[in-house]
């Protein structure tokens, strides 16, 4: 429920500063609303599988399954509608943004990702903590996923791909939490190293190469 708050707020004052119609206004509301009533649902339906069977049973897993399922299925659902009714208003000025910085080089792109693991490795070497390739500060694969996900916006500058590949980033980073390997602060500090070594190194190619 909170990582849904937090997203129907993100949305909510996106909404304000994009000045969507009335009509958009309200599919997206609906579509929240609809997100926040099937977690609810969920919840209730785990709260009386655990009442009546506290133990480990097939059918509670099935019942737990299925209610999360519908979660993902609203929530997908939503996803959709919002990117069909806010696309029009936020790609066009997310695509002015990565146009600001121009074409990037290829050599300079391989150069950056291998910056990056260069760098991930100093400081964990520094800090003393994991090994080069598990574990330790920062997460080196949050590092090299948002590296190439900067790269790929800067290089294709086109909004769609780029967010595609700045989910996958994401995606990789959650995972490194799912397998417990690396914390929050430490995955936060591999994205933000990967991206901004990467910026960095591209508009010193832009300039010099």
């Amino acid at each position: 429920m909170r990582v849904h708050f937090v997203a129907a707020i993100v949305v909510l004052l996106a909404v304000l500063f994009l000045k969507v119609t009335p009509t958009e206004f309200a599919l997206l509301a609906l579509s929240i609303l609809s997100v926040l009533c099937a977690e609810m649902f969920n919840t209730a339906i785990e709260a009386v599988v655990d009442l009546v069977s506290p133990e480990y049973h097939p059918l509670a897993k099935i019942a737990k399954d299925t209610a999360a399922g519908a979660v993902l299925i609203t929530a997908c659902g939503a996803g959709i509608m919002g990117y069909l009714i806010l696309a029009k208003y936020v790609m066009p000025r997310y695509a002015e943004v990565l146009a600001m910085f121009g074409t990037v080089s290829d050599m300079g792109t391989v150069v950056s990702v291998l910056i990056v693991v260069i760098v991930v490795v100093i400081v964990k070497s520094a800090t003393g903590t994991g090994t080069p390739l598990h574990g330790g500060i920062p997460s080196g694969h949050a590092a090299v996923a948002f590296s190439i996900a900067t790269a790929v916006s800067l290089t294709t500058r086109d909004p769609l791909i780029s967010l595609l590949t700045l989910l996958l980033a994401i995606m990789v980073s959650h995972s490194r939490l799912l397998m417990k390997i690396h914390t929050v602060r430490e995955v936060i500090i591999g994205a933000a190293i990967g991206s901004a070594i990467t910026l960095l190194v591209l508009e010193l190619f832009k300039k010099f190469g």
